[in-house]
């Protein structure tokens, strides 16, 4: 799994599916550019908390990609996870089952 680190990589992912989700926002763009690897980029803004709390939703949300990317994520596609308020308020468990739901509704809106 490769990591986004580019505004421009970003800026590209934010033109593709967007899917809410209480705690986050998942952005779904594929690449096209023939790589299988998908790649996952983190984004907490000031809205969220001070840098302790956005520190600690990203430390979350790279855990949770960890696990779901691998087995759920979209093969050649960019996932972006967008922090929301309240996010880190949530159990673990249902973020994870928040982020299966959405990665199963980006496959099914990409196999269209």
């Amino acid at each position: 799994m490769r990591t986004l680190s580019k505004r421009s990589e970003f800026l590209a992912a934010n033109r593709g599916l967007r899917f809410p989700m209480p705690g986050f926002v998942l952005l779904v763009r594929p690449r096209g550019d023939g790589d299988d690897v998908p790649a996952i980029g983190f984004t907490v803004s000031k809205k969220v908390g001070n840098s302790v709390t956005r520190n600690r939703m990203k430390r979350r949300f790279r855990e949770l990609a960890r696990a779901a990317l691998a087995e759920s994520g979209i093969p050649g596609a960019d996932h972006v996870m967008i922090g929301r308020p309240g996010g880190n308020d949530i159990a673990f468990a249902e973020l994870a089952e928040h982020l299966d739901s959405a990665l199963k509704r980006a496959a099914r809106k990409l196999a269209k």
